[in-house]
């Protein structure tokens, strides 16, 4: 029997334990670390959208000028997770715009 060490995504604290099974049968695990910013993870989901970096990608392709579809189809997830996740991250979003960092793309879309 071998064991492998289970490590939190986002804080990458091994106070971990065991928080049953999801629907279909995947372990769930608790970061017990109270600084963390999730509680519960799995770690290897079925769809690509769950992944953190995968979210992050979305924002990133968001700030450099991709479409809604384009996203989609290059990170293989629905338009609908990508539309969701600008919606969550509407602050970030629009915080860069206030910088001026999208002002040339609002200037491409005015013509």
């Amino acid at each position: 029997m071998v064991l492998t060490p289970v490590l939190c995504p986002v804080c990458h604290h091994d106070n971990i334990s065991k928080r049953g099974k999801t629907g279909n049968g995947k372990q769930r695990y608790l970061c017990q670390n109270p600084e963390c910013s999730i509680k519960t993870f799995i770690l290897d989901y079925d769809y690509n959208g769950y992944f953190p970096e995968v979210k992050n990608k979305i924002i990133d392709m968001a700030i450099n000028g991709s479409g809604i579809r384009d996203t989609a189809r290059i990170l293989d997830i629905s338009p609908t997770t990508v539309i969701n996740e600008l919606k969550k991250k509407n602050f970030v979003l629009s915080s860069f715009a206030k910088e001026g960092g999208l002002n040339g793309w609002r200037y491409m879309q005015k013509r």
